[in-house]
This record gives C-alpha cells, structure tokens and sequence, in this order.
C-alpha cells in the first residue's frame, strides 16, 4: 500500500478470544519468545497513556486542523490498545505476574518521574522514538511470516491489530514533535539514544521476573537467555535485518512516512472490512507474509 494514504481508523470492542485457554507459552511453545511479547503487553497500558498525555501536551498549540484531528484518533486508537492490553494482562496477573507492581512501577516513573526531569517537548520525543521502535517491530513480525507461524492465532490477531493501527498513526507523535513542539535534529535523535537503551532493559527486567514467576532456576535462566539472545540478534534474525529501519531515524530530513512497511496491511484491512473479524483478519495478514 502507499502509506502515506493509510488513515486512522479507531477500532472498538474487538473480541480476540482472549478469555478462552490459551496455552501458556502461546508462541512457539518456547518460554523466551512468549515472555518477551508478555513483557511488552504488561508495558502498554502505562505506556499509552504516557504516549496519549506526552501528544496533548501540545493539543492547544496545533492549529492544523488535520493533524488535530489525528491526535484524536491517535489518542483514540492508543485508549483501545490500553483496555485490550489490560484485559490480555489479567491472564498473566492469574499464571502470577506481578502485574499491578509493575503497573505501579510504571506509573510512577511516566507520571511522576519523567515530569521533574523532562520537558513536554523532551516526552513527545521520547513518545515520537518510541512509536518508531514499535512501527520497526510490526515490520519484524509481520513481514517475516516465519517468526509467528507456531502462535496463538488468538494472540497473534490481537498484536496483528495493534500493529496495524501503529502504522496508521506512526507520524502522530513525530509530526507533534517537528511541526508544534519545533524540535530540531538533536532534541528529535537523543530521546531515541536514550529509549533504546531504556526500553530493552525494562522489558528485560520484566521477562526475568516471569521466568522467576514460572519456576526456572538461575542456570535454566541463563540457558533461556542464551538462546534468546541468539534469536535476537545473530545474522538474519529478529533485529538485525531492521537495523535500516532503526538507524533512518537519524537521518537529517527524516520523516515516518519516508519508510514503508507491511504491504500486508490492505490484506488486514481488507478482511476486517469484509468480515468484522479481528482473528480472521490477523490470519489473513500473517499468510499474506514473506
């Protein structure tokens, strides 16, 4: 698709079977590359909000009408993201995640924290870097139809679609940046230098928690994050190949629009369209991978 077409479309009260008994390790029957998407999802509720907040910040300032209205799709579509990630999360509150210390955490490091050190525009940074590194990660896992082949179609429906709105609204926060806070190059880059140390680390931290949660021992710790790491970064795995994708972001002149990913997103949007059927339309765009 040209993306510079997608439009941002709110999407409520979706139903992706999260209630039903889906397995525990949902993505390959494998520890490391489950907890690492559950580590993810317990950050959204916090995250959004920060993400929702940071943008209208500067919602009195914006006098182009368009973008106006973006940002309240974009505060619309993150709402939803938000209540679905919550709802996703109660599974892992019952497997033992500490799910409301970590939501805890959170907050007092978004709305508590952050606020005495940054400056609004400094959040929305923080905010536009952060939306990049999540339109980089739709590109991995939807894009490369082998690494969600052996998952939950359930599961995979409900990121399919978070990933689907996340290009639809992936200049928000950039454009808030550039265009109304007046960010220059340095001040648009150091926040992602800092994010995308602070942000792995977090997840990180998380995930060994739900190792420890799920009973493996400090050698069987290690041994899973051995093999993880392997999966993340050797030659052709998870990140490697998006590390285009990641760096353009520093480029002088760059803009969200300027990098295309997931042509596979008309054939979501399509199904959807079609059938109202956010499973149906998560199977249909992992099939129509590479």
């Amino acid at each position: 698709m040209s993306e510079q077409h997608a439009t941002i479309v709110p999407r409520e009260q979706l139903d992706f079977g999260l209630d039903q008994d889906i397995p525990k390790y949902w993505m390959d029957n494998d520890p490391f590359k489950t907890r690492f998407f559950d580590a993810m999802s317990t950050l959204f509720p916090q995250g959004e909000k920060f993400f929702i907040t940071s943008v209208r910040e500067y919602r009195d300032q914006i006098t182009d009408p368009k973008l106006l209205q973006e940002v309240k799709d974009f505060t619309r579509q993150e709402a939803q993201h938000s209540l679905v990630h919550r709802h996703y999360n109660d599974r892992l509150k019952k497997q033992g995640i500490e799910i409301d210390a970590i939501e805890a955490e959170l907050q007092q490091r978004f709305f508590v924290d952050a606020p005495k050190v940054t400056t609004a525009r400094q959040r929305v940074g923080i905010t536009a870097a952060l939306e990049h590194l999540t339109a980089m990660m739709c590109t991995t896992f939807f894009e490369r139809r082998e690494l969600l082949d052996s998952s939950d179609a359930r599961v995979r429906a409900m990121y399919a679609w978070h990933a689907v709105e996340e290009v639809e609204h992936k200049a928000v926060a950039f454009d808030v940046l550039t265009k109304v806070a007046k960010a220059g190059y340095w001040s648009r880059v150091m926040p992602m230098v800092t994010v995308s140390f602070g942000f792995p680390l977090t997840v990180a931290g998380i995930m060994n928690h739900m190792f420890k949660v799920d009973g493996f021992s400090r050698w069987q710790r290690a041994k899973l994050w051995a093999r993880g790491l392997w999966w993340f970064y050797k030659p052709g795995g998870l990140f490697i190949p998006t590390l285009g994708y990641y760096l353009a972001y520093y480029k002088p002149g760059f803009h969200p629009w300027k990098l295309q990913e997931m042509p596979s997103y008309g054939t979501w949007l399509d199904t959807f369209q079609r059938t109202g059927d956010a499973i149906a339309a998560g199977n249909a765009l992992h099939a129509a991978g590479h």
